[in-house]
């Protein structure tokens, strides 16, 4: 059966609150030679598309206002360059926008199988989150085993897949969350500490549980964290920022980042080079999938909703209050 001419997507009708978000009409996209058309079973709902609808995070340059950086589906058309994947074949996808849609094309190379045991609709929480952490910890910050992590918003789908993937991979994680069911959920989920920021200094409880302090923190706060962060690292720790939900200027005293020779890192995950993101696609699949196919680590979801919920779903999100990831379905469309 070939694609409709037209798909019912989600579109930002002005930058705004969650109510911009509207079903529109749109033409189902054609892929390219090297990419293949996904009809989506369920779409991620990260942060960055909140950011999107707010007017502060634009699509890169040729690609759709349409957001949505992931999904999961079925292909049902390929390009003529594609070698790998064929009609039929169940893939979830990292991509650049486009993902609140019936329909999305995605780079051959940022496809990835769905990993044996875990349903199709599942697989939309993953490639998002396993790209930034996989990328973040394991290659720029080079995170290894026996090693402190500190995970701020240990709650969070970034959150649950760092803390559940390191501790996997034998790093010992401290994390962070605004309650003490998240703290709970984080303990759950393999966190050797999780401290309620509200009530507790996450420097002196990370202090007190590892003498010397963490060795990575991955931070998506910014703000005034960022001095805090300095605080809790151990000599020659790296600190890598995703995300400044408190805000990119601060002042902050950078003696102790000499004296501890430390590393201030960051990265963005949508306008990385394609050949960047293939590298860390073959990472994922090959380090982080036999960890989900041996049960060592699962994506979180906290609600499900339909495509045409996608305002509501960012309501969820901008209240703070899920643990692990939301998605958007449109089977029932």
């Amino acid at each position: 059966m070939n694609p409709p001419l037209n798909q019912v997507s989600i579109e930002i009708t002005q930058p705004g609150g969650p109510n911009v978000l509207q079903a529109c009409q749109r033409p189902t996209p054609s892929p390219d030679a090297n990419q293949v058309l996904i009809e989506v079973a369920a779409a991620g709902v990260n942060r960055p598309d909140v950011f999107q609808r707010l007017g502060f995070y634009p699509p890169p340059p040729g690609v759709t206002d349409i957001p949505g950086l992931e999904v999961s589906g079925t292909i049902v058309a390929v390009g003529s360059a594609v070698t790998f994947w064929k009609l039929g074949d169940e893939v979830c996808a990292l991509l650049s926008g486009g993902g609140y849609s019936q329909y999305a094309v995605a780079d051959e190379s940022l496809c990835l199988s769905i990993p044996h045991g875990l349903s199709l609709i599942d697989a939309a929480a993953l490639p998002e989150t396993c790209f930034t952490v996989w990328h973040n910890l394991f290659e720029r910050a080079e995170l290894k085993a026996g090693e402190w992590l500190l995970v701020h918003g240990g709650a969070s789908g970034i959150g649950t897949t760092a803390i559940q993937m390191a501790t996997a991979l034998g790093v010992k994680v401290i994390a962070t969350a605004g309650s003490d069911e998240k703290c709970t959920v984080c303990e759950s989920l393999g966190a050797v500490k999780a401290i309620n920021y509200n009530d507790q200094d996450f420097v002196s409880e990370s202090l007190t549980v590892t003498a010397d302090g963490v060795d990575v923190i991955l931070d998506m706060v910014g703000g005034d964290y960022a001095q805090k962060n300095v605080n809790v690292c151990a000599p020659k720790a790296r600190i890598v920022n995703i995300a400044f939900l408190r805000g990119s200027k601060v002042e902050i005293d950078l003696m102790p980042v000499m004296l501890k020779q430390l590393v201030i890192t960051g990265s963005t995950l949508r306008s990385q080079p394609l050949e960047n993101k293939t590298r860390i696609a073959k990472g994922v699949q090959d380090h982080v999938w036999p960890l989900i196919e041996n049960q060592q680590f699962k994506p979180i979801i906290d609600h499900t909703f339909a495509l045409s919920e996608a305002s509501q779903a960012h309501t969820l999100m901008e209240s703070n209050t899920h643990i692990g990831k939301i998605l958007l379905i449109t089977e029932s469309i």
